[in-house]
């Protein structure tokens, strides 16, 4: 497995936190049951699936941030 060259920047590409608050909204998702009066069915669903959409188009967008 080879890194990308900037990895030790990695925590400041926006696909990488937008991928992570995906994981931790799926992760929530099992405790769902204590939520089902506040939030709607289908909203830890459609919210973790919105996230890993923008994760993958954040990959391709260029970030002032980021130096190679």
């Amino acid at each position: 497995m080879k890194l990308i060259p900037n990895s030790r920047q990695a925590s400041k590409m926006w696909s990488i936190r937008l991928a992570a608050l995906a994981a931790a909204l799926a992760a929530a998702e099992t405790t769902l049951p204590l939520w089902s009066s506040v939030i709607p069915d289908g909203a830890f669903a459609a919210l973790s699936s919105g996230l890993a959409v923008a994760a993958a188009v954040a990959r391709v967008v260029k970030q002032a941030n980021i130096h190679e």
